[in-house]
């Protein structure tokens, strides 16, 4: 799925990869209300991100996410593109900055708009982690 999307994101001029993202991020599972909070609010983004982890019965982790602002919420989504509903041992093990850097985002995005990236995906290696060790 994600290499799809790279494909597809690379023939994009500045303004659709604009669209693009914003349209991952409306493709997101909702995510309701009461999930976001102080606990699940990732730390260091300029907008208001939020991260809520589920395991499935098979193991795998599921996590619902959203934020207040549009782009955001499309790199987020571009994020769980990358571990989403794998086992806790793989999402650790994934570097999802290796996966993400064919997007190019730190040139693509201003630095207010990545800044929070780093924070996001220490948040889901941690969760993945925590999986793991249960």
């Amino acid at each position: 799925m994600l290499d799809d999307l790279r494909e597809e994101y690379e023939f994009l001029d500045a303004d659709d990869r604009y669209r693009l993202l914003i349209d991952l991020g409306r493709a997101l599972e909702p995510m309701p209300d009461p999930l976001k909070t102080e606990a699940t609010l990732v730390r260091g983004c300029s907008a208001s991100v939020w991260v809520y982890p589920t395991r499935r019965d098979d193991g795998a982790l599921h996590f619902l996410a959203d934020s207040n602002a549009a782009i955001t919420k499309g790199i987020i989504a571009l994020v769980l593109l990358s571990v989403q509903d794998q086992p806790p041992a793989v999402i650790a093990a994934t570097d999802i900055e290796a996966a993400l850097a064919p997007f190019d985002l730190r040139s693509q995005l201003s630095s207010n708009r990545t800044q929070g990236i780093p924070n996001m995906i220490a948040l889901i290696h941690e969760t993945a982690r925590r999986y793991q060790a249960a």
